[in-house]
């Protein structure tokens, strides 16, 4: 069952019925999780786009639900280690989800979305809108432009970048991901505005550099992209 199908599937189940993620019984054995856990919580709660306390907390969730036998979950089939990294992915869904309740927290929308790239299409685009939106540094969408570009949609990064780069304030990285995504959709004119728009940036030295090494990547890409 795939990702998506598999939590909305989860989620219409009686929440006394579903332990994915949920933490378990304190025994000694587990003690230091749980206090490693109100740690990185709590570090989350100070600072929601914290990206070390929510891979390690992110590590605690999973490791709990990939452990979890059929017994504490009735949806579980055998305890395969295709089962175990779908209760696991699905334990960290829920946990972005719930961390990103927090108005300020970018960070936990894109892990979301990573998860629903290949199976919710509109929903990531969505969480990773939210993201960029949520963040005036840049960086979200740094992360989510690679994401997309990753995901093999340079196009649907284009569309996201175009809309909510702000080159005089944001991290000049946007701009390689959205001349790379230019690239990658064989639309090299459009990566020579994306390089020409870093001029506006408000330390032409510290991107000097940058700005040469998109360029010889453009160079390069028309060499290569018939009919340019």
């Amino acid at each position: 069952m795939a990702l998506l199908p598999r939590l909305r599937q989860l989620m219409r189940r009686p929440s006394s019925a579903s332990r994915v993620g949920a933490r378990r019984p304190t025994k000694a054995a587990r003690r230091g999780d749980t206090l490693h856990e109100d740690a990185l919580r709590s570090m989350l709660s100070d600072d929601p786009n914290n990206e070390r306390a929510f891979v390690a907390l992110a590590e605690i969730v999973r490791r709990r639900a990939a452990e979890a036998s059929p017994d504490h979950d009735p949806l579980s089939a055998e305890t395969t280690d295709t089962e175990r990294q779908r209760a696991a992915d699905l334990a960290v869904w829920a946990l972005g989800e719930e961390l990103a309740g927090n108005p300020r927290a970018w960070y936990a929308l894109i892990e979301v979305a990573r998860l629903s790239v290949h199976d919710d299409h509109e929903g990531t685009l969505r969480r990773l809108t939210t993201a960029a939106e949520r963040d005036p540094s840049g960086r979200a969408l740094v992360e989510a432009l690679a994401l997309l570009r990753e995901a093999g949609l340079p196009v649907d990064a284009l569309g996201l970048g175009v809309g909510h780069w702000r080159p005089r304030e944001h991290d000049p990285e946007v701009a390689r991901q959205l001349v790379l995504a230019s690239i990658e959709a064989g639309r090299p004119l459009e990566a020579k505005q994306h390089i020409a728009a870093l001029d506006l940036y408000p330390n032409p030295r510290a991107v000097a550099d940058l700005k040469a090494e998109l360029a010889r990547d453009v160079a390069h890409a028309e060499q290569t992209i018939p009919g340019t």
